[in-house]
Order: structure tokens, then sequence, then C-alpha cells
């Protein structure tokens, strides 16, 4: 039976009752919000996604960060990220190791917010987690001087966080992230992600001392041509825009 039907036939036998006026208050937000979707400009919602984004000047957080790639032998580690606008992050673990696979940027969606020249398209809806979301692609159009060729969005839109993102690059290969909110949520800054990428892109940075494999056996390069490496994060405390010295990232 279709919406008219329904409401043509059914509703009037109930007037003035509490399903009537449940009834009534469904539809009403249902409405609502497909008005509001329909009518939110694809280039408008990632305006309103950057100047959310861009609250967190700076901040520095704790965590436990936790390596899956097959060449990479790494207990679950603790950890304490770094961060500074427009580009600097440091990732360090208890041992003073600091840990910044290549793209290391990609684990922070404010890597995405630096592009200031972009065409956003609409790309219908979608669920994350059973959460329906808004899609949105994003094309920089300086392409000289952006690494990201396109990334896609997959926007709660009533609370107007990124819940998930694929990215394709120039010189880092393409990623995934996957990410949870908590009390940090107003600023965009997650709880926890999940950094999915081709391990075939992957390159440790001068300095780590992990017990790896680097594949260059044929049997391990075999493997790493259709593995994917993963990387978690989960956070647990933020200090935000209390300031950075730049000396922290060196």
């Amino acid at each position: 039976m279709s919406l008219t039907n329904f409401l043509t036939n059914y509703l009037p036998l109930y007037p003035n009752t509490p399903m009537y006026k449940l009834l009534l208050l469904s539809l009403s937000l249902y409405t609502t919000t497909l008005y509001s979707q329909a009518t939110t400009p694809p280039a408008a919602l990632v305006a309103k996604l950057k100047t959310k984004y861009n609250l967190a000047n700076d901040y520095v957080a704790t965590g436990k960060l936790k390596t899956n790639v097959l060449f990479i032998k790494a207990a679950i580690a603790n950890v304490k990220i770094y961060f500074k606008k427009p580009n600097k992050l440091k990732i360090k673990n208890e041992n003073g190791i600091s840990f910044i696979p290549k793209g290391s940027m990609n684990v922070n969606m404010a890597n995405l917010f630096t592009i200031t020249n972009y065409t956003a398209l609409d790309a219908g809806v979608d669920k994350v987690d059973g959460k329906a979301v808004r899609v949105v692609k994003v094309l920089p159009t300086d392409t000289d001087n952006s690494d990201i060729v396109l990334s896609t969005l997959y926007i709660d839109e009533a609370n107007m966080l990124i819940l998930k993102s694929k990215t394709n690059t120039k010189d880092n290969g393409s990623y995934e992230l996957l990410m949870q909110y908590g009390n940090q949520a107003s600023y965009g800054l997650p709880s926890k992600i999940i950094f999915t990428f081709n391990v075939k892109d992957y390159k440790l940075p001068k300095g780590v001392t992990f017990d790896y494999d680097n594949g260059s056996t044929a049997e391990t390069a075999t493997k790493t041509k259709t593995r994917k490496g993963k990387v978690e994060i989960t956070y647990n405390n933020y200090v935000i825009n209390q300031g950075i010295a730049d000396s922290v990232f060196q």
C-alpha cells in the first residue's frame, strides 16, 4: 500500500488519538529529513563539515595503537598523538619511537580540509554500521598542488560527522578511514579510527626498528599484492587548542 493510500484510508479513522498524533509526528520528521537532504547542496555540506573539523587548531591525545600489517610485528602500543594545523602530525609510542607510516596525515580528517579548491558531487545515500549517511565525492580542482585525487565521504548529516571516507591519492595509494566519535565529537575528533590501506603502498619511515619482513622474499611479495594493512587508534584523552611548539614535530 502506498503512503498516500494509507493516509487517505486509515488516518481519518483515528482522529485525535495517541496513535494518530504519533503517526503525524513521525511523518512530519520523515518529511523534514527528506526535504533537508534534498535541499542541502553537496558543496554547502562539505563547507559545514570543513568549518567544524577546523575548530581544532592543535591537540595532544593519548591512546592505544594496534598495527595489523603483514610485514610488521608490533605489540599494541600506548601512544601520544600530536597535531597542529595545517599538516603537522606526530605519533609517538611509549618507548619513544615515532611511528609515522607513509602518508601518516591520512589518519586525520583535517588533511582533507586543507584543500581549498574542489568540486563536491552528490553520490546518494548509504549506510555505515547500520546508520543512514549522505555520500559526497570531493574532487580537488587544483590537481598540481594536491596529493588527493578523489575522496568519498560518508556523512552523518544530523550530527555533521564523517563516519567513513575512501580516498585515492597520487603518491600514497588508496586508503579508507572508519571513525567512531565520543566526547570530542563537537570538534570532529574521533574516539577511534580504523585506517585501512594497500600493503603494497606501505613504507616504513627512517629510524623505525620494528621486527619486520620487508617483502623481499617471493612468497611475501606475492602476499603483499593482495593484502590490506590496518592501523587502529583508540583515543583515551584529548587536550585541544592549548598550543604546541613546532619543535615537537622535528
